[in-house]
């Protein structure tokens, strides 16, 4: 293990497989949202995948984890989060499997081929914009609001990307669930799984998982609800796998 840490950033164990990732201290960071995608996304033996607005490569280096992948690219548009994920692919000697690429994802057919990836997953900004308050940080303003992208460009991006047959995942707050589904059509992604997440039993949910499939036929599937915290405000079994905690 051999990382390059910067004044700004935390270096931090993701408690699977040995690996670690850079982070900056004071800007937007990765938070259980990525995980909870990382768990509900699905790659074959040998698959290409790629993340759409990738951030720290949070979700990349989990999947080099969790999945067979042979080959896991991550996009961002921002130079210095791009140059910090990267350092944390060198570090954690992921070289050869993960690929950070600085673009826009708007423009990825101008850097990758469409067509080429069999899963596209995604946790884009959720905050429409113009709607709350902007973040003065603009790592996070970015992460946070459509201000470099919208969601219908990240459906897009990830139905030009996808194989017939391949498979999108996303994570995004209920709010956009309408936006979601409406979007997903327009570019031929079929919803066919969908699970909320709620952080109690009795609590609404904050969260949605949803599953795409370019030109698959209709037939969406809503799955258990996925419940972050007990009673005693204890992590669910469902989470202390995901976070591989031992009872």
């Amino acid at each position: 293990m051999n990382f390059n840490v910067l004044h700004d950033e935390t270096l931090e164990d993701l408690q699977i497989n040995g690996l670690y990732i850079l982070q900056k201290k004071n800007t937007f960071r990765f938070g259980m949202d990525a995980v909870l995608l990382s768990n509900f996304v699905s790659a074959g033996k040998g698959s290409k995948v790629l993340d759409l607005g990738t951030g720290t490569g949070i979700i990349p280096i989990l999947l080099s984890a969790k999945t067979q992948a042979e080959y896991i690219a991550g996009i961002e548009i921002q130079p210095e989060i791009v140059d910090m994920a990267k350092r944390s692919v060198r570090g954690n000697a992921l070289e050869q499997k993960i690929e950070i690429i600085h673009g826009d994802i708007k423009k990825v057919r101008e850097f990758l081929q469409p067509g080429s990836f069999d899963t596209v997953v995604t946790n884009p900004p959720y905050m429409r914009s113009g709607s709350g308050l902007i973040n003065p940080e603009q790592g996070k303003a970015i992460s946070r609001h459509e201000i470099l992208c919208t969601l219908q460009d990240v459906l897009e991006s990830a139905a030009t990307m996808l194989k017939p047959k391949g498979e999108f995942f996303m994570v995004n707050r209920p709010d956009r669930l309408a936006d979601a589904i409406e979007g997903m059509r327009k570019v031929k992604l079929e919803p066919k799984l969908l699970r909320f997440v709620c952080t109690r039993y009795n609590s609404p949910p904050n969260l949605f998982l949803i599953k795409g499939l370019k030109n698959g036929n209709p037939g969406l599937k809503i799955m258990p609800n996925l419940i972050i915290y007990n009673e005693d405000g204890q992590y669910t079994d469902d989470l202390k796998v995901m976070y591989n905690i031992k009872n």
